[in-house]
């Protein structure tokens, strides 16, 4: 019995697996950038990492039908004069395919390892309110208590602090102050303040429901649009309904000189998630 080897199919076919196995690396390397830098965007990450597996794939299935020889077993016949000839059929450009293989390898086993090094204890997002800091609206116009009108919606930020830190955006409303039920101190003349990142998803709160007729109606409440998680405003951002697993954080208030708005503390808990207390 002997063997006979089919040359490759195709003659540029080594250079469109090289090119494949260099691209996944590239992706996975992407992947680990992302992670590293803005790993809050999940999309992202996804095409990344989904990309380098799906070009790890492309190339290896290039590489079996093109690339790598087929060998066929045949029935031993009579030799024949004559010098027998070489069938064997070198795999060309060894090495660059070798390289780009080992490339795309470890690039790919380095994205898998580093989202293991974002588990454990996580570092507290350092918050920015604290007692006797003036909330601004988003163009940095001090707050004032006639600013808040009953059944209104505002977001705020703490004045001379990052806009964009996960602590900093919160929501006013006001409400009737001998109806609220829990941390009457933290709401000055009704006035509410709470976390605008929900505790489940991290979406961003953006929903106030206000009944016209409390009689027939639920009570006031804050809701998340994305996951439809509701926090009873009345009642220390209690969660109401979905899934949510934990309060809205609330940030007590207090009222300064010409009825500015402050903060008289910090937020009763972190904002974000609960699974945000995983390391990032």
């Amino acid at each position: 019995m002997t063997f006979k080897t089919d040359p490759p199919k195709a003659p540029r076919a080594e250079l469109l697996v090289a090119a494949l196995f260099g691209a996944a690396a590239v992706l996975a390397t992407a992947f680990i950038a992302v992670l590293a830098f803005d790993r809050h965007d999940t999309q992202l990450l996804g095409l990344t990492l989904g990309g380098a597996f799906a070009l790890l794939a492309a190339a290896l299935i290039v590489a079996a039908k093109l690339v790598l020889p087929h060998e066929h077993a045949l029935e031993e016949r009579p030799e024949l004069s004559g010098p027998r000839p070489d069938l064997s059929i070198p795999v060309t450009r060894r090495r660059l395919l070798a390289g780009a293989a080992g490339a795309a390898a470890g690039a790919l086993l380095a994205a898998l390892a580093v989202p293991v090094s974002a588990l454990g204890p996580a570092a507290k997002d350092e918050s920015p309110w604290r007692r006797g800091r003036r909330l601004v609206d988003e163009h940095g116009r001090r707050l004032t208590v006639d600013d808040v009108a009953a059944g209104s919606f505002i977001t705020a930020f703490p004045e001379g602090a990052d806009p964009r830190a996960l602590a900093s955006p919160v929501v006013l409303v006001r409400d009737d102050p001998a109806k609220i039920t829990q941390r009457r101190s933290w709401a000055p003349q009704g006035i509410l303040a709470y976390s605008k990142i929900c505790t489940h998803a991290g979406c961003a709160v953006a929903l106030y429901r206000k009944p016209t007729y409390e009689p027939t109606s639920a009570p006031p409440a804050l809701a998340c649009p994305c996951h439809y998680s509701v926090f009873a405003t009345r009642e220390g951002g209690k969660v109401e309904a979905g899934p949510a697993g934990r309060p809205l954080p609330q940030l007590p208030l207090e009222i300064g000189p010409g009825g500015e708005l402050r903060a008289a503390g910090d937020l009763s808990g972190s904002a974000g998630p609960a699974w945000w207390g995983t390391r990032r």
